[in-house]
């Protein structure tokens, strides 16, 4: 796992997230917001951005920033998106671990995932086996492109 720099790596986080923004399914990114729309949802200036990479392979990014600022910037929030041939092979977990590692040692409290889409049940089971709980249900939160209003969950996880 590599911390991204947003003037070299700009290009290949757009490339994973792109077919993950483009289908419309999991992210609130607008998939019609091309690369300039995708960077701002998920590389915004509070975000550290890492790539996994596998034998110099980039397969994932991530992300990690505090989820509030103020007295709520003890509490971090965290972003994943999997290279479509990546999938299955482990590599969101291995970026779920390194981002609470590297939430503890950055000092906050807890992680908090704000928006959970509900069909993403793999992605669901990944952090509930991490320990994180369902803390709230937001109904027809998401409009989903295919299975239309659908809920987002806020899932929640001490540090």
């Amino acid at each position: 796992m590599r911390e991204a720099s947003r003037e070299a790596d700009g290009d290949l986080v757009w490339s994973i997230l792109r077919p993950a923004v483009e289908a419309g399914d999991v992210f609130c990114a607008d998939p019609k917001g091309g690369k300039a729309g995708a960077l701002a949802y998920f590389w915004p200036a509070t975000a550290r951005v890492f790539i996994a990479e596998q034998d110099g392979v980039p397969l994932g990014v991530s992300y990690l920033r505090p989820n509030q600022t103020g007295n709520g910037a003890h509490v971090c929030n965290a972003g994943y998106c999997t290279d479509p041939r990546a999938a299955g092979k482990g590599i969101a977990r291995a970026m779920l671990e390194h981002s609470l590692a590297t939430a503890r040692a950055s000092g906050y409290r807890a992680m908090q995932y704000n928006f959970v889409v509900s069909t993403n049940t793999r992605a669901i089971a990944t952090w509930q086996r991490a320990g994180f709980e369902v803390v709230g249900r937001l109904p027809g939160a998401f409009n989903h492109p295919r299975e239309g209003y659908v809920d987002a969950l806020v899932m929640f996880r001490k540090l």
